[in-house]
């Protein structure tokens, strides 16, 4: 049996981006996916965009240094980002504007006036707003994609149906088997399994961090006046909704966080009436039908901070886990971040400004 370097268990954004930049090193990898292709669960249900301040100030350093990777290979599409408050909100535009200043954001307080000019059919009540104007779209399927042909091109191998129910290390390597009957080899096992996280490192015979699911739901609007196609990513400052255009469609959230098991997460019905209900307080745009609507899980560790490098209690055991629903825009960096821990690089021009003791699991112990 082949004795592969590492064992990345999950094959969405995150076991792709990191086999990738660990074959790019020469190490050999293998990339085991539970499901019959990668990407199933959160990666592929994302409504993903590049956001600057999205996660909180502890992620745009991730959020930053990912960027000119996203740009130059062209998976950003500009779109805006627009922050959007009532006048009992105010306090809370101007918390957030204090909270980013300083981080390396690019952010613009604006009133009614400025709201008008990027958001038609404005309600009344709305009387402020932050723009960001680097926001971008993300072609996430293509930036998946990507990753897993660069991890392909170094070697790393892709097996789909392995759903890992033991992992043993035994001299100096981890015997992980499939419930299939599979069984593969490897010195390390690098858990990037997302909900499922916390039940790898159980099987693993690690301490589960506390990551948890959180299931949030999207659905596909049709209205009139069709959406334009340059409208802004909106959310409000609350944190109630957020909505962005699709071909002439509004992608809506109730940025709901719904504790889950994990699972094949499904939308509630509760949950879209209430997106609706709060799109409908926005704008006065005719809602005509609701055309799609899907689900997916979030996974946080409980500082909401993702966990990147070795476990503490466990030899050989990595975690690249807990990227909430900012995994996507810091892709990048994060893989290549880990990637450095896990073979004791030097860091490089897009991670140097990062501090890899700030995600890692030692914070825990």
């Amino acid at each position: 049996m082949t004795t592969f370097d590492f064992a990345i268990v999950g094959a969405g954004i995150a076991g792709a981006s990191l086999a990738a930049e660990l074959a790019a090193t020469g190490a050999r990898v293998v990339l085991l996916e539970a499901e019959d292709r990668p990407g199933y669960h959160a990666t592929g249900r994302s409504a993903a965009f590049w956001e600057e301040c999205y996660g909180g100030p502890g992620i745009v350093p991730l959020t930053l240094a990912s960027g000119p990777y996203l740009r130059d290979g062209g998976f950003l599409t500009g779109r805006g980002a627009l922050y959007i408050g009532r006048d009992e909100q105010a306090a809370q535009l101007d918390d957030f504007v204090g909270t980013f200043g300083g981080t390396g954001v690019t952010i613009e307080r604006l009133g009614r006036a400025g709201l008008e000019a990027h958001l038609p059919g404005l309600q009344p009540g709305w009387t402020g707003a932050i723009w960001e104007p680097a926001c971008a779209d993300i072609d996430v399927a293509a930036l998946h994609q990507h990753y897993l042909a660069m991890a392909k091109r170094g070697g790393a191998e892709l097996q789909c149906r392995f759903r890992v129910v033991r992992a043993e290390r035994t001299d100096d390597a981890w015997q992980i088997d499939s419930e299939r009957g599979d069984r593969v080899a490897a010195t390390a096992l690098v858990n990037a399994a997302g909900a499922w996280a916390d039940q790898l490192a159980q099987a693993a015979g690690a301490r589960p961090l506390g990551i948890t699911p959180l299931r949030r739901t999207v659905v596909q609007l049709r209205v009139e006046p069709e959406a334009p196609r340059d409208l802004p990513l909106v959310l409000d400052i609350g944190g109630a909704f957020y909505f962005k255009p699709e071909s002439g469609r509004v992608w809506l959230s109730p940025h709901d966080e719904v504790p889950s098991a994990p699972c094949d997460a499904v939308p509630e019905e509760l949950a879209i009436a209430e997106a609706i209900d709060r799109f409908e307080q926005v704008v006065d745009w005719r809602v005509l039908a609701v055309e799609r609507k899907w689900a997916g899980l979030r996974s946080f560790a409980p500082d909401r901070r993702p966990v990147y490098g070795w476990d503490t209690g466990v030899e050989g055991f990595g975690w690249f886990a807990g990227q909430g629903g900012f995994g996507i825009q810091t892709s990048p960096a994060a893989a290549r971040l880990a990637a450095q821990v896990f073979t004791a690089a030097p860091l490089d021009g897009m991670t140097r400004d990062l501090d890899a003791e700030h995600y890692s699991p030692a914070r825990f112990d």
